[in-house]
């Protein structure tokens, strides 16, 4: 069994500090333009298009089924409905570069 090793994990607010030193740019302004970089995706999911930023990756909408379930407290079988979920899938630049 292999052992999951514990990474850090950056928030938004170290996210915005890394693109406002390599562009320059106060954390104001990469902050504005994080945000509109996530909502310009998120727009176009909603409207049911994918979004492919080569290399890097590509963001698409997946249709999971109808389904049943259990209640994991109860063990009784619950219907789960059809839904749709957001997906990324990595392009092979961001997958070679964490090997």
């Amino acid at each position: 069994m292999a052992v999951k090793s514990k990474s850090k994990v950056i928030g938004k607010a170290d996210l915005i500090g890394d693109v406002a030193n390599k562009m320059g740019a106060s954390k104001k302004d990469a902050g504005l333009m994080l945000n509109a970089v996530l909502e310009s995706i998120q727009e176009h999911l909603k409207k049911g298009e994918g979004v492919r930023l080569i290399p890097f990756g590509s963001f698409e909408i997946r249709e999971r089924k109808a389904r049943l379930g259990r209640n994991p407290s109860t063990g009784k079988e619950i219907k789960i409905k059809a839904r749709k979920v957001p997906a990324f899938r990595p392009g092979k630049a961001l997958r070679e570069s964490v090997k």
